[in-house]
């Protein structure tokens, strides 16, 4: 009965979001309300749950949240994501310039939303595609698919940071092994362009349009070491913890693992990745701050609330014993990484967001780690990393980032169903293949 309960509830979420435009925040809530119901909760043990879920899923990654979008919004805002782009093609070359896009792609999603992140490089695509003679529907999946990559696996990307946060999963060791993950998902992508790119025409390509400078917007960009600073130091600080507080304590237990302990802490190191951020904003430049970070906090906001929703779901969750009810071998670890890629691919395939798909198969997964094992400081982060790859698995017309790639690319549906979605479904697959032999070796 509780299993059917759980299918129903799960159906009305994705039919309350897509069929009556619903809000997240007021889906989960009314989820978690209805599951501890009809779960036989009391009314005062389900708002206390609920409560407590929301508060102790927020009290870890609330602030991360939201000096994550601020650092996000300052590399969007002050030119840094082209800093990063064209550092990236000067390295890897003109004749590579598909695959310059696609790592630029996974690096920038990490703090930018892939949308936005498109949105911005997506003017380069045919400046690249003059100069090398490589047809733009190359480096616009090319792109498309390396900033989907980082969008499900790296946090501090709120997906996998809240996945994270709902399974008590080690933040530094998901950075690590995701960042592994999201290359090897991220060049699947990029070969899938260069197969299918080739193969594909856009609505406009006879027509000629603007030629656009790699160096249009510049002007006033900040370097490639203040871009780079406020991205990748915190990650680095946050590994670094993980490092020090690994069982085996690899810096020892003295003062310098403290510190690392210390400044590795998300809250922490994201803070210090924003005060790097200021430096990005030239002189006369000032004014923008104040603007710019207020309005990343209210793009936080709504993120923060879908989260702590998604936490309570997953508290009231927990009341159930999955394991009686499922009866399930314990030592199927496998089976539980691909249940977690399946419920998350089902739930993106019919609703469209990834984030919700990954906080609501979270929220599901937590309460059966324990039947599959998948208790270890490096299991927890394979689960995470489980979620992320079904929660891209598949982007279509129900998904806004499908329309922002077709857009902005110039495709029509079938021609982004081509290029685009079957990009995502090999990407997931790549992805969950790829925590498989992670799961079998460590």
């Amino acid at each position: 009965m509780e299993l059917i309960v759980l299918f129903f509830v799960i159906a009305g979420i994705i039919l309350a979001t897509v069929r009556f435009k619903v809000h997240p925040v007021f889906s989960l809530t009314m989820a978690a309300i209805v599951s501890g119901l009809l779960f036989g909760l009391s009314p005062e043990n389900i708002t206390k749950t609920i409560g407590e879920g929301f508060g102790k899923t927020l009290s870890s990654i609330g602030l991360v949240i939201a000096f994550g979008t601020v650092i996000g919004t300052f590399l969007e805002k002050t030119g840094g994501t082209k800093v990063l782009a064209n550092a990236i093609l000067k390295w890897v070359g003109l004749n590579k310039s598909p695959l310059a896009l696609n790592l630029a792609g996974l690096i920038i999603s990490i703090p930018v939303y892939c949308d936005s992140g498109f949105v911005i490089l997506s003017s380069l695509n045919r400046a690249l595609s003059k100069k090398s003679g490589i047809k733009i529907l190359v480096f616009a999946i090319a792109l498309a698919t390396g900033l989907y990559s980082a969008h499900v696996f790296v946090p501090p990307t709120p997906g996998p940071l809240a996945a994270a946060a709902i399974l008590e999963a080690d933040l530094g060791m998901v950075m690590l092994f995701g960042f592994l993950v999201a290359i090897c998902v991220s060049l699947a992508g990029y070969f899938w362009a260069l197969f299918i790119g080739k193969r594909l025409r856009t609505q406009e390509e006879s027509i000629e349009a603007p030629l656009v400078s790699m160096d249009d917007g510049l002007e006033n960009a900040p370097t490639l070491l203040n871009t780079l600073l406020p991205l990748f130091l915190p990650l680095v600080l946050i590994a670094l913890k993980s490092v020090a507080e690994y069982p085996t304590s690899p810096l020892g237990e003295g003062l310098l693992a403290e510190v690392f302990s210390f400044l590795g802490n998300p809250i922490v190191a994201l803070f210090i990745g924003v005060v790097l951020s200021f430096p990005m904003v030239k002189k006369n430049g000032e004014n923008q701050i104040q603007g710019w970070v207020m309005e990343s906090l209210k793009q936080a906001g709504a993120i923060v609330l879908i989260t702590g929703a998604g936490g309570s779901f997953g508290a009231i969750l927990r009341t159930l014993d999955y394991a009686s009810l499922l009866q399930i071998d314990s030592s199927s670890g496998v089976g539980g990484l691909l249940l977690a890629f399946g419920v998350a691919a089902v739930l993106k395939t019919a609703q469209g967001s990834s984030t919700v798909s990954i906080i609501t198969t979270a929220a599901i997964i937590a309460p059966l780690l324990g039947t599959f094992g998948l208790e270890s400081i490096i299991h927890k982060a394979l689960a995470v990393l489980a979620i992320g790859a079904g929660a891209m698995t598949v982007s279509h017309v129900n998904d806004s980032y499908f329309w922002v790639v077709a857009e902005f690319s110039k495709m029509d549906m079938k021609t982004a169903l081509r290029g685009h979605t079957l990009a995502t479904l090999f990407q997931g697959l790549v992805g969950i293949g790829v925590i498989l032999v992670f799961f079998l070796i460590t």
